[in-house]
């Protein structure tokens, strides 16, 4: 057995790793750069954590958000690891002490906070560390927020290519739950990642539900949703901080326990509400996308978007805070045209410069896409991330395909009308030439006198806008970011031009449907779970978590639960083999465990 296996068993309580995860962890401890990509749930700490108690020295990770590293360096105090943070949340005395402890060696990992990292004061001690080559690595969590192009851009988080420049044999590794193309070549040029091997792992969350469906009532809609959801933990998005306002005080009128969450809201308020998320059970979180990067929460069994995110990247990174224990998880969405017509005046007017601005555009046309997908979301989705995928038979329009129309001819037009303009304009532009329409463009241009002009008068504007967001989805048309959002034909569009192959499409919903019942088709739980054994046992641990001050997750998950009430373990030796406890919690809980389930056999 490597070091490795024998410390993720020992300490952490898993025989065995997943996916990338050994090679990823072995190329770190012989010192090499490493950028991960990897979804939410996938086991990204241990990709930093176990290389950081491998390699000599103290490992740095630089965290974004206070409840992230607190709920981190808890849960990994309760597994036995010497571990810490520095964020703004501590008073100086107990800083002080942290930082003693750092420059003693005692200990295995520390999470700090970018702006605390950049300071003079914590750099001169790095280097007081790195003189006697006791620094192990730098390990960057959620490195898309170095991305001026992504949804999280955190300013501080460019700086930190000084640890490259400063810190030059100290091995770093930058992790993130997504990143698209330009958001991953960003990651790169800015820390310094060009000779970092990479490392993706497939974007898919097969216990994750996706449905998508077009507003009519959203409250009735959302209450409809959350009928199938009593008694569970989950997260609602609103565009607004008003709406996230209005929303959680209607939902309590309606009898469901939900509390908001926005930047507008007072910090001590704020906290105390993330705080009963995290720390009670079937807590429903109303908010703006201000919450939930860095959640832990690994039993959130659903996410609704009551508007529509801008990007794929952040609506993947937004419910992917779903399922984290795997077990099976929702993610809906509900959606109209102001949607669209507010995230386009916000991109208008905004002060950032034109490179951004269509970069902006070209990601909200991909989430439109999505939207309006007529066959599996979850292929469109991870097409997105450059990933194929076969219909998986777990989102709306796998369990309830929508009505379907022979597009092939209308998609033959379009994209004949961006061949015939040299494929350097946008939708827009295409749509007035197929319609006839004489604007000043298309007369700057004599596109007028294009054979394709006036052949698509058959369908409106809405209409084919539909069929570009569809071509656009399916991965036949690619919007160039550098081109002002031209529209391009990919190699899959050429057997839709010469006829090799017909194209259906999406039809338009005019009259919105009520949304069927969800069905959940993946089931990872034990299917032997003795329930009596497993409420027992919940409630020690909930009682065991208020006394201790931490999350109920943190001291065991719910699948390790679901194991100890379906085999029973009588002893500490077969306690240790039960998934997620390692020497630290059998020595600490192994006793009382024990007494519980002997009592209840």
């Amino acid at each position: 057995m490597s070091e490795a296996l024998r410390r993720l068993h020992s300490v952490f309580g898993y025989s065995t790793f997943r996916g990338a995860q050994q090679e990823i962890i072995d190329h770190v401890c012989a010192g090499g750069d490493a950028l991960v990509l990897m979804p939410t749930g996938g086991g990204k700490s241990l990709c930093f954590q176990l290389p950081a108690m491998l390699r000599p020295g103290v490992g740095i990770v630089v965290s974004p958000l206070i409840a992230l590293m607190q709920d981190q360096v808890d849960a990994l105090l309760q597994a036995g690891v010497k571990a810490a943070f520095l964020n703004s949340s501590q008073d100086h005395a107990s800083a002080s002490a942290t930082v003693r402890a750092l420059l003693r060696g005692e200990l295995d990992l520390l999470y700090v906070a970018p702006e605390r990292l950049l300071t003079d004061y914590f750099l001169g001690q790095l280097d007081h560390l790195y003189e006697q080559h006791r620094i192990s690595l730098f390990a960057i969590d959620e490195a898309h927020c170095v991305s001026q192009w992504g949804h999280d851009f955190r300013p501080e988080y460019i700086q930190l290519s000084i640890l490259h420049e400063r810190f030059p044999e100290v091995p770093r590794i930058a992790l993130t739950a997504t990143a698209d193309a330009l958001t991953r070549e960003e990651i790169v040029r800015r820390l310094g990642l060009e000779e970092a091997r990479l490392f993706v792992t497939s974007f898919d969350r097969p216990n994750i539900r996706y449905t998508v469906i077009e507003r009519n009532d959203s409250r009735k809609q959302l209450l409809s949703f959350l009928a199938d959801h009593r008694g569970e933990a989950g997260i609602v998005y609103c565009l607004s901080r008003k709406k996230v306002d209005d929303t959680a005080e209607w939902l309590q009128t309606q009898g469901v326990t939900a509390l908001p969450y926005h930047a507008g809201m007072d910090a001590k308020t704020r906290r105390e509400n993330q705080q009963r998320f995290v720390r009670e059970e079937a807590i429903v979180m109303v908010a703006t996308i201000a919450f939930g990067m860095g959640i832990d929460k690994p039993d959130v069994r659903f996410v609704a978007h009551l508007d529509l995110p801008k990007s794929l990247e952040a609506y993947y990174q937004e419910t992917g805070r779903a399922g984290r224990d795997g077990d099976p998880s929702e993610a809906w969405m509900t959606y109209g045209l102001n949607d669209v017509v507010i995230h386009r005046q916000r991109i208008d007017e905004s002060v950032a410069p034109d490179e951004q601005k269509r970069i902006e555009r070209q990601k909200l046309d991909a989430m439109l896409g999505y939207c309006d997908a007529a066959g599996c979301r979850r292929t469109v989705l991870l097409h997105y991330f450059g990933e194929t995928k076969e219909a998986c038979g777990n989102c709306d329009t796998c369990q309830t395909p929508p009505e379907r129309w022979d597009g092939t001819i209308a998609a033959q037009k379009f994209m004949s009308a961006a061949l015939r303009t040299g494929q350097r304009f946008g939708a827009a532009h295409l749509i007035d030439i197929l319609r006839g329409k004489h604007t000043s463009k298309v007369s700057q241009f004599n596109h007028d006198k294009l054979p394709t002009f006036g052949v698509g008068h058959d369908l409106d504007e809405a209409d084919w806008r539909s069929v570009a967001r569809q071509l656009l989805a399916a991965g036949l048309l690619h919007a160039d970011a550098q081109q002002y959002g031209a529209l391009k034909l990919t190699e899959a569009a050429k057997p839709i031009l010469k006829n090799e192959t017909t194209l259906m499409l999406r039809r338009q919903i005019l009259s919105p449907k009520k949304a069927s019942k969800p069905k959940t088709t993946v089931s990872v739980s034990p299917a032997s779970v003795d329930s009596g054994i497993a409420n027992t046992l919940r409630q020690w641990r909930s009682q065991t978590a208020r006394e201790q001050g931490v999350p109920a997750y943190v001291i065991l998950h719910d699948r390790t639960l679901n194991e100890l009430a379906t085999y029973c373990p009588q002893t500490l030796e077969e306690l240790r083999n039960i998934p997620g406890i390692g020497e630290a919690k059998s020595i600490r809980y192994g006793a009382t465990l024990l007494e519980i389930l002997r009592q209840k056999t």
